[in-house]
């Protein structure tokens, strides 16, 4: 299908519009009075990591900081600490600079247009897209890895869209935009959950697809993908040993000694407070000197972590 076959658009945005208001679902950064500020920490969020593990911790930073300015009055190493166990935990720092930004240059309220949102600290043109187009109803291209895939098979017949967003996808995608502002919300949304909760990366579940009947990879028989996806490793990884080292961080009061992590409290004659548990877990990952040494070095680097009275601890 060409995306400028004008009945086809229209069957395809009406289409996937009634199977959202019926299939869509039940989120709090979805609820009509859902502030621009929780939108913006959803997306972020969100990045890489499943609706499941974020809901938790999403709910505990809205309690906490419901407005950019309660998050920009804290440290940053507060926004570390309740970042939990989502990972990519610098998505953390970025959201606090950004409150910083919003309380600072924008009276405290989240920029209501994409490029004002796209001059905030960690934001890129995604979340800029999305920001704008599900906290203010702006008409804006939005194209996350779920509309990526949806479009890939559905217009393109392909599998798996490329390994890197493409400029004819950003085309493709601009070309399917709604022109009512509206229905464009609703479109970018319609086609996000499709790909969340449909058409998946592994199992889709064609049957239930309610453009099925369009889509070009159904058409061409279901061709495999042309490169398989590489999964990220986790088990003995730098970044397992990162989050070992934060999840320390996270539990602690004061700083910890840098023996602490390097060698064993017993060995050492100490007995950790508070934060036991979680440095026995590192400890048990029984990692190279090296590799501990570059996730720690890596942490400061990083500003996920500072040094303070001899000692490692979230930032100030």
């Amino acid at each position: 299908m060409a995306p400028t076959d004008t009945d086809q658009l229209q069957y395809l945005h009406e289409s996937l519009d009634r199977w959202f208001a019926l299939n869509a679902r039940q989120l709090p950064w979805r609820e009509a009075d859902c502030s621009p500020w929780g939108i913006l920490v959803s997306e972020v969020m969100l990045q890489q990591t499943p609706v499941v593990r974020v809901l938790p911790v999403w709910l505990d930073w809205m309690d906490r900081w419901p407005s950019p300015a309660d998050l920009a009055n804290e440290a940053s190493g507060e926004a570390v600490r309740h970042w939990g166990k989502l990972g990519y935990p610098r998505r953390a720092l970025r959201l606090h600079a950004a409150a910083v930004a919003i309380r600072d240059a924008h009276n405290g309220k989240v920029p209501d247009n994409y490029p004002e949102l796209l001059e905030l600290p960690g934001v890129g043109n995604y979340t800029a897209a999305a920001v704008a187009s599900f906290a203010f109803g702006r008409r804006e291209t939005v194209v996350d890895t779920n509309i990526r895939r949806v479009h890939a098979r559905l217009l393109s017949g392909h599998a798996l869209p490329a390994p890197a967003l493409t400029a004819a996808e950003m085309r493709l995608a601009d070309a399917l935009l709604p022109a009512d502002h509206e229905l464009s919300v609703r479109w970018n949304a319609s086609v996000m959950e499709l790909g969340a909760t449909v058409c998946t990366a592994r199992s889709p579940k064609c049957g239930d697809c309610p453009v099925r009947e369009s889509c070009a990879w159904l058409a061409a028989g279901e061709p495999p993908p042309s490169y398989t996806p590489k999964g990220q490793a986790w088990h003995g990884t730098d970044r397992q040993v990162r989050g070992a080292v934060m999840a320390v961080l996270r539990a602690a009061d004061a700083p910890v000694p840098r023996e602490l992590f390097e060698r064993a409290p017993a060995d050492l004659g100490f007995a950790p407070d508070g934060f036991g548990i979680p440095l026995a877990a590192l400890h048990r990952l029984n990692s190279a000197p090296e590799q501990l040494g570059r996730a720690l070095d890596g942490l400061l680097a990083d500003g996920l972590a500072e040094m303070h009275d001899g000692g490692l601890r979230l930032p100030a």
